[in-house]
């Protein structure tokens, strides 16, 4: 293909329009900015350089002088809520609202925005009522999103259940693996009433709407433990290894205790041991340490602790191997032993943590819902420091 050099005339052509077109959005640009109270920028400069202080009075300001400013009203309770002035938001809010003129479309926003402030200030029922006026407006999912946090935090189960139902079928996601939590909630609270066939009923749902639930099967373990039923209990716990072996560390003592209420102990001591050999956890070496110590005697027992701190070398795994060490250890060199094993101990206690993958939470205990985030099913089975020499 031949240059054709009559191109390079059309460059400058095409350069002058860029040109032009460029002059006309900064013309546009300027005389829209002048329209702009001085305040505003005043305000934006104050929020670029993080005070929020003087932006919000340089922002009332120009709310006193002009009241027409809905964006500045919407921009100044955001402030108000951020800062926790969860009452001067609210007035900002409601102020809009009452606004005769205001158009549907800020009407919507301003219903929304004040269900925030509600729940930023912890009215529940003020939030719940005012979102609920959205469900037909564009901020209807989410309005949807948050009564379903509302219902969460006051765990009311059933409404939480039909709320994630609605946001799923509005489109807004999938909600299997919170809906089925909720089941489990409820199927625990018919446990602690000593309702095991209501609860029976919600796990069955749980599963149905989320198979892979772990926590359904260990509670339907449970239920049928309540029921009598030792070998359907067994059946259930044993599921869990088929979702996910990490989690089996979740109810090995449940089923040792339960092949131990069958007679068939060292069947389950064998089980936990493959478990252990396919999945290491510290849990779990404590559950299966214990069973061995019983069943075996202390050499077996201090072989297992030393192969499985060869196989995963944690400060966690030492503490057990010192623990396993001291049960037997002449009495000339037991102080010495101790000494180190108090001090490795305090000092594990603060790796033996589960930690949230969503938020960073830290926590002594296994939770399916994390306390600091509010998020389902975050917390992995092991301790801090075992998933950290894993990765």
């Amino acid at each position: 293909m031949e240059f054709e050099f009559w191109w390079l005339l059309g460059i400058p052509v095409f350069f002058g329009l860029g040109w032009i077109a460029a002059r006309v959005d900064i013309n546009q640009l300027i005389s829209e900015s002048r329209t702009l109270p001085r305040g505003y920028f005043k305000g934006l400069n104050f929020l670029l350089n993080e005070q929020p202080d003087k932006a919000i009075d340089a922002f009332i300001e120009i709310v006193k002088l002009d009241p027409e400013t809905v964006d500045l009203h919407f921009a100044l309770g955001n402030l108000f809520r951020r800062r926790g002035e969860t009452e001067r938001a609210i007035r900002v809010h409601q102020n809009l609202l009452a606004r005769p003129d205001l158009p549907a479309e800020h009407k919507a926003h301003a219903q929304y925005e004040l269900g925030q402030d509600y729940l930023k200030a912890g009215l529940l029922d003020r939030a719940e009522e005012t979102f609920h006026l959205l469900n037909d407006t564009q901020y209807g999912a989410q309005a949807g999103r948050a009564l379903l946090e509302i219902y969460q935090r006051e765990k009311e189960w059933a409404r939480a259940i039909k709320a994630a139902e609605t946001l799923q079928a509005s489109g807004a996601g999938g909600r299997q693996k919170e809906i089925a939590q909720f089941y489990c909630e409820l199927a625990e609270d018919e446990l602690v009433h000593t309702n095991p066939d209501a609860a029976m009923n919600m796990l069955e749902k749980a599963l149905a709407t989320d198979r892979k639930s772990v926590r359904a099967n260990i509670l339907l373990g449970d239920v049928y433990l309540a029921k009598g039923d030792v070998e359907a209990a067994l059946l259930a716990w044993r599921r869990v290894e088929h979702q996910s072996v990490p989690h089996a560390a979740l109810v090995a003592q449940r089923l040792l205790d339960g092949y131990q209420a069958v007679g068939r102990m060292k069947e389950g001591l064998n089980l936990l041991r493959a478990y252990l050999a396919e999945a290491s956890s510290i849990d779990l070496l404590e559950v299966v340490f214990k069973a061995v110590l019983e069943l075996e005697g202390v050499e077996a027992a201090n072989q297992l602790v030393s192969d499985e701190l060869r196989r995963t070398p944690t400060l966690l795994g030492l503490d057990k191997f010192l623990e396993a060490r001291m049960i037997n250890a002449p009495a000339e060199i037991r102080p010495e032993l101790s000494v180190v094993k108090t001090l490795v101990h305090s000092y594990t206690q603060k790796l033996a943590r589960y930690q949230c993958t969503h938020c960073g939470f830290k926590a002594r205990q296994f939770y399916w819902h994390c306390p600091g985030c509010n998020h389902w099913e975050t917390y992995p089975p092991r301790r801090t420091e075992e998933l950290n020499v894993m990765n």
